[in-house]
């Protein structure tokens, strides 16, 4: 697939829309207008902000500098704003300072040579082509010559002019993609011919839309087509005066505009899966229909239509399977309303004990049902506590293995959040927490070793993101210190970009990135849980390398949560449901040796069968990774 990079963003199909703040000549010539306007832009989360560069003496002969009525009409209304807009080369520098400090790309468009060089002398990562020098073979050549990527408007151009210069690029080796774009000032609907950016494609080069027409939902409608560049004017005020300023988006709009490109990409998806999200899962259970026994039914009675119906939750076997239900034998005791389960048609969890990977293994349990999986002999079992559970005690005897714990991850309906902004629930969050390490070490004597302690640091915000981070961690960091973990392992556990609570929009805003855990972490001496569904998801949120995170972290990891995960909130999938390259996985982390679950969203249900399902294929995984030393 064709792609550019600016900076260190990557550009073109399979990477999030490169939003590009067009300012233009919107500053009007007035420098703290221009500063205003890039702050505006950071706040709407564009990637780059754009100006303009032009050498008038080089772009226009004397005698219209001098007397701009020598010229045509609109040359007249357009050079004395050229000339008063502007910009002192000193500004340039200062724009390209508060950029930087701004953690926004600063884009120029040069329209001549002089411009460029300047530019260039600037650090400019790319240049950006004006329509009307699409044609322009000499700037080409010279910006060419910079050895830059290049983003070209189409604007004003016919196919064969845009063809031309295609090839001409592709033939010098240039790096660069082509902007549909209509070049009125606002542009009609009617002459937008949105579709012609699959003309461009062609091409084989990235393709993107520059706009200007009024409103927002044209350039929404052009991600979706697939442009990997969305370029629209930014004004405070389109009643200002100056040429740009009536087909710009102001700030509210453009902010709007951003937030939707953001959520379209995220509804498109991949379109090659489909999973439940955890949300369905819970649904799903309690809208959805299970096939039970209409009457008590003892064993070896032979299963008839009389004796099957379906009610809900969807907690036994799907109605689809009532066919082979129909003529089999009862082998257990089914009272009335009990659901069937797979065993009733002959489906049993097996774990070849003799062939499974060599960690120490376990299953994420609850007072009330940790037994049922005492059969497969688990090396661990990991207990995640409710907020009510911290009130009761350990009910069961004693194991020759690992205890973990699982914190609580909220308490009524509000979320345990170490990072919280709001001092009475980071407080509150604190208390929840030593009331889970107390309970963990109340049943630590029933265990081997010492227990350890799972618990979601949370940085949470419902629908915004918090931008500044370090008031989060500077929160996360007063909560441990707070905490009395004598005699326990405790272990922060990395979370998702988007977890579901309560069914709310939620965002997590720290402890996601394995660089700022580990710098988080080493100070402190402590180890984290590493829950590589939660990883997955943020890495194709950020964009950044899933196997690369594992390795930086690998060092630092005290207790493993294995599932599979897709797009953003696609959480823990059945291995090899989701997008992990699991032998890949293995052969980074082949050193980690330590206790790990299968975490598959309700893989206890039905016998375990989830959580034994997941440890065959970790198994065939670890096994095909040993494999290829």
């Amino acid at each position: 697939m064709p792609v550019i990079k600016i900076g260190e963003r990557l550009i073109g199909d399979g990477h999030p829309a490169y939003i590009i703040a067009e300012i233009g000549v919107n500053h009007n010539g007035i420098p703290q207008l221009a500063f205003e306007l890039i702050d505006v832009a950071v706040d709407c989360g564009a990637d780059a902000v754009k100006f303009q560069k032009r050498d008038l003496e080089s772009l226009y002969p004397q005698k219209y500098l001098d007397n701009a009525n020598a010229g045509e009409k609109t040359l007249r209304y357009l050079l004395p704003i050229l000339q008063q807009v502007e910009l002192p080369e000193s500004t340039y520098h200062e724009i390209v300072e508060y950029c930087q400090k701004k953690g926004i790309t600063f884009l120029c468009t040069p329209f001549d040579a002089k411009s460029a060089d300047f530019l260039d002398e600037l650090g400019v990562p790319a240049f950006k082509v004006a329509s009307a020098d699409l044609t322009n073979l000499p700037l080409l050549d010279h910006l060419v010559s910079k050895k830059k990527p290049l983003i070209l408007s189409t604007g004003m151009s016919r196919p064969d002019e845009v063809e031309f210069t295609a090839k001409y690029l592709k033939a010098r080796q240039v790096p660069f993609a082509l902007l549909h774009c209509n070049s009125t000032y606002p542009a009609a609907f009617e002459d937008i011919n949105l579709l012609y950016m699959q003309q461009l494609s062609k091409f084989d080069v990235p393709v993107g839309y520059s706009g200007h027409e009024r409103g927002i939902a044209i350039s929404t409608v052009a991600s979706v087509l697939g442009a990997n560049i969305i370029e629209r004017h930014l004004t405070l005020d389109r009643a200002m005066d100056g040429p740009d300023h009536a087909a710009s988006l102001e700030p509210q709009g453009f902010k709007k505009m951003v937030r939707d490109i953001r959520q379209v990409a995220q509804a498109l998806g991949t379109g090659q899966e489909k999973f439940f999200s955890r949300g369905e899962i819970l649904n799903r259970e309690v809208l959805a229909k299970s096939l039970v026994a209409a009457r008590q039914i003892q064993p070896g009675e032979v299963l008839t239509s009389e004796m099957i119906t379906v009610k809900g939750p969807g907690l036994g076997l799907s109605p689809q399977l009532y066919p082979q239900l129909l003529g089999r034998q009862a082998e257990r005791l089914i009272e009335a309303d009990e659901p069937f389960l797979d065993r009733d048609i002959g489906i049993q969890p097996v774990l070849d004990m003799e062939h499974t990977l060599p960690l120490q293994w376990g299953f994420t349990v609850r007072f009330r049902d940790y037994e049922d999986l005492l059969h497969f002999n688990p090396h661990l079992l990991e207990f995640h506590f409710t907020d009510q559970d911290l009130d009761d005690h350990y009910p069961g005897r004693d194991f020759d293995f690992q205890l973990v714990v699982h914190a609580p991850e909220f308490w009524d309906r509000t979320l345990v959040d170490m990072c919280a902004l709001d001092e009475r629930q980071r407080t509150d969050t604190v208390k929840l927490l030593q009331k889970s390490i107390n309970l963990a070490r109340e049943m630590a004597p029933h265990f081997k070793g010492t227990p350890k302690v799972v618990i979601h640091p949370g940085a949470m915000s419902l629908d915004h993101p918090i931008r500044e981070k370090q008031p989060l961690y500077a929160n996360l960091l007063r909560s441990v210190k707070e905490l009395d973990y004598d005699g326990v392992e405790l272990l922060l556990e990395n979370l998702p970009p988007h977890p579901w609570y309560f069914g709310g929009q939620w965002l997590t805003n720290a402890f996601m990135d394995a660089h700022e855990i580990r710098d988080f972490i080493t100070p402190l001496g402590l180890k984290m849980c590493f829950d590589t569904s939660h990883s997955k998801l943020y890495c194709n949120w950020a964009h950044v390398d899933f196997y690369e995170q594992v390795e930086t972290l690998l060092p630092f990891i005290g207790h493993l949560h294995l599932s599979d995960g897709s797009g953003l909130d696609g959480e823990g999938l059945q291995v090899g449901e989701g997008n992990i390259d699991w032998v890949h996985f293995f052969r980074v982390a082949r050193s980690y040796k330590g206790t790990m679950i299968p975490e598959i969203w309700r893989g206890h249900q039905h016998g375990g069968q989830g959580f034994i399902l997941a440890i065959q294929r970790l198994s065939e995984a670890y096994a095909r990774a040993q494999e290829q030393k």
